[in-house]
Formats: structure tokens, sequence, C-alpha cells
């Protein structure tokens, strides 16, 4: 989730590809939301393993007007979907590859790590990636983008995020062109995009969102904030107008100062703060009170929760 990063791209077609990527035209949507919107953190990830085909589904079944997906890559320059940079806390990747770990520095931490870009698509594709959060799940597998998409398409929006960019220095691989071919080939940017699959990018890394504004990525893209800092004033947020459509300001920077909500609304921008779950809701009495408190009282156009079950619908 931060910085822009680099894919070797071999293949002539793909090559073929991005060299069109730059021509598309720029898509300005500030108005991505037509109603208080629900987006599903991981899927349903309070109930079903975080980036799953399981978890995607139940959160379609559960209202979600968008889904998330966190993308990593593989070594054979496969989009999968999963939250770390690393596969040990989701799978058993230890147990069935215990040479393969490596020291690591993510997101400013040095340690021994799986990297997901280590291995290769079949590898990961025998995992199991649901025994972690119950033996109910065993045998769950690592969705790839197209998988993910294939489940979500026409049922809900996807709001993929370019995770962890900065560990792929070095590597000569291009996250932004390679999301933008992947969305090409699911027909989900420019003039003829499907309307029924919505697609918003997300991602921590400003010059990953600069990036994505240089090769007119066509769909909106939502810039995330862990911290306040360089967000204080309205002419900073007012600065980010025509590179981003929107924030994903951490709910703590909302909750502080409500008026990043009005520097955002008056620049055509639009605030999706992170991450609501029933398992941390500070003051409020519950999740759906806290989410309500957040859409109708402060203003904000939408919001990640773990919990789909419980967004307050008006």
């Amino acid at each position: 989730m931060r910085s822009p990063v680099l894919l070797m791209i071999e293949s002539p077609m793909l090559r073929a590809t991005l060299a069109l990527v730059v021509l598309l035209p720029v898509v300005t949507l500030s108005a991505q939301y037509q109603k208080k919107t629900l987006v599903a953190h991981r899927g349903a990830s309070a109930y079903a393993p975080e980036h799953t085909l399981s978890a995607y589904k139940l959160a379609i079944e559960q209202g979600a007007d968008f889904v998330e997906q966190d993308l990593a890559i593989t070594r054979d320059g496969v989009l999968i979907c999963l939250h770390d940079a690393s596969l040990e806390r989701t799978t058993n990747v230890e147990e069935l590859f215990p040479g393969r770990v490596s020291t690591q520095t993510i997101e400013g931490k040095t340690r021994m790590a799986w990297l997901a870009n280590d291995f290769t698509l079949a590898e990961i594709k025998t995992l199991d990636a649901g025994s972690w959060f119950d033996k109910k799940f065993a045998d769950e597998k690592v969705p790839t983008f197209d998988e993910a998409i294939a489940v979500i398409r026409g049922k809900a929006g996807i709001f993929p995020e370019l995770k962890t960019p900065e560990i792929y220095a070095g590597r000569d691989v291009k996250f932004e062109e390679l999301v933008a071919v992947a969305l090409d080939k699911h027909g989900l940017r420019g003039p003829k995009a499907d309307p029924k699959t919505p697609v918003i990018l997300q991602t921590f890394g400003q010059s990953s969102a600069r990036r994505l504004a240089e090769i007119k990525i066509g769909v909106p893209v939502a810039l995330l904030l862990g911290s306040p800092a360089g967000f204080e004033t309205a002419a900073q947020v007012k600065a980010w107008k025509g590179i981003v459509q929107g924030f994903g300001p951490a709910k703590q920077i909302v909750l502080k100062n409500p008026d990043f909500v009005k520097w955002a609304h008056a620049e055509g921008m639009t605030v999706t703060p992170y991450t609501f779950r029933s398992s941390d809701t500070g003051a409020f009495k519950d999740v759906t009170a806290e989410m309500d408190h957040y859409l109708y009282t402060l203003g904000v156009d939408a919001l990640f929760t773990d919990n789909p079950d419980k967004f307050p619908r008006k």
C-alpha cells in the first residue's frame, strides 16, 4: 500500500497492449457514488477468511455495493488478491515451503517473510488460505484478480488497491500498467466499460497515484491516508485535485477533523474512510452506530467495513 513500482514483461502481446495504455482518455469522475456506499473490506472479512472467494460471495449476499481486493503480483506476473506482501499470516506457506523464507523490509519493518512475488501462481495455488480463520474454510485458495472479477462482476463494483508497491523496487515490475491491462482485459474501463461493474482504484502510494494519473487510467482513484500529515488544510487537499478523485483516510482522521470532508467535497472529491468493524467501535455502542455517525453526521460518501450486514441504509 505505498509508492510506485515495476513487472517483468516479456510477452510481445502484452507490450503492445501497454503501448496503448497511454492513449486512453482521462475520465474525471468526482461523483463516483450515487448514494451512501458500502465497500466490503477484503470481502465480508468478519465472517470469512479475507480475500477468498467465499468472503467475496458473502459480501455480495450481505449487500455490498463494492468489494475490495488488495493486489499483489506473483513471480510469473499474475495479479492475485492478498492483503499482505507476504503469505505466512493467511496461508500455510511455512509448512509447505519452509526453505523459501527471506529477509524483507515491508512497510518499514525488516523481518523474515515468504514474499508473494517470490512464488509462482501454481505454487501459491497449492496453499490453504482458509484454515487460519476457521477450519471450516480449509483449502480455500488465494484467488487471482481474474477469479475475483468473475465472481463479483455484474453484482457489485470492485475497489482494488495497489498494495505495497515499494516491495517490487528493483524487480522490473510495472504495477500500474499491469492493473490497466487487467481492466482492459475485462472491459472495465474506457467508453465501453461495463456499467454494472464500476471500478475505483486505491493506493497509499502518492507516487503510484501520480503514475495512475500520468497513464490516464480512466477510472477514479482514491488516495489512502494513514496520517493527516500533509492534509491538514483545505489548500493541501485541493493540491490533489485532478490527480485523484477521492481520499480514503483512516477513520480517526475524519473524526478528529470533520472539516476534511468539507474540503474534499468543495473540490468535487469523495471521502471513503476505513476500517469499520464490530471488534473496534471506540466510544460508539456498536459498529452500525459508528458507521451511521460517519455517513449521516460527518457526511462521508462511503466507507470500508468488515461487517457489510451492519451497514446503516436510510
